[in-house]
């Protein structure tokens, strides 16, 4: 087991006291080598806007409390694992992740998008977007190699 030992903000900044205190997130992880991952920390019960506000602020002023936030991960920065494995590899290590549907057929997404502007699904997340992801690691990095201006291997959908 391995602690954490870093956190940092997409700016750089580094936020590990404050973030090991969110209550979900772990205080060990079950590897020992260097492990990237990008999440989202929200304030639960809020609406997009103001839970961002709230993460927001006791990130930076450390006002509020730890007990109304929580951290979802949802990336493995440095992985090799397809979206579907990097999600129960996250779980095994125990961090929250985001309830994901999978669907091998592309005339799915706009059901999953009306549902979701619906409020029918991922209503535990203050969202304001969600992403559809391609699921195969493999192809993910064909397109990121890629010199054509078909790249993107995930597509964000925002209200």
């Amino acid at each position: 087991m391995a602690a954490l030992i870093k956190l940092l903000q997409k700016k750089g900044f580094d936020v590990s006291s404050k973030i090991k205190q969110i209550k979900n997130v772990p205080d060990c992880i079950p590897i020992k080598r260097d492990f990237q991952i990008r999440g989202e920390l929200y304030a639960t019960n809020q609406v997009a806007g103001i839970s961002q506000r709230i993460a927001r602020k006791y990130l930076k002023y450390k006002k509020g409390i730890a007990e109304s936030l929580s951290f979802c991960c949802f990336q493995i920065l440095n992985g090799r694992l397809n979206q579907y494995e990097t999600l129960n590899y996250l779980k095994k290590c125990g961090f929250s992740t985001p309830h994901s549907y999978f669907t091998n057929l592309t005339s799915k997404v706009e059901i999953y998008k009306k549902n979701w502007l619906e409020r029918k699904i991922f209503v535990k997340y203050p969202t304001d977007g969600i992403v559809i992801k391609i699921n195969s690691r493999k192809l993910q990095l064909i397109r990121e190699r890629s010199l054509s201006q078909n790249k993107e291997w995930q597509y964000a959908i925002e209200k």
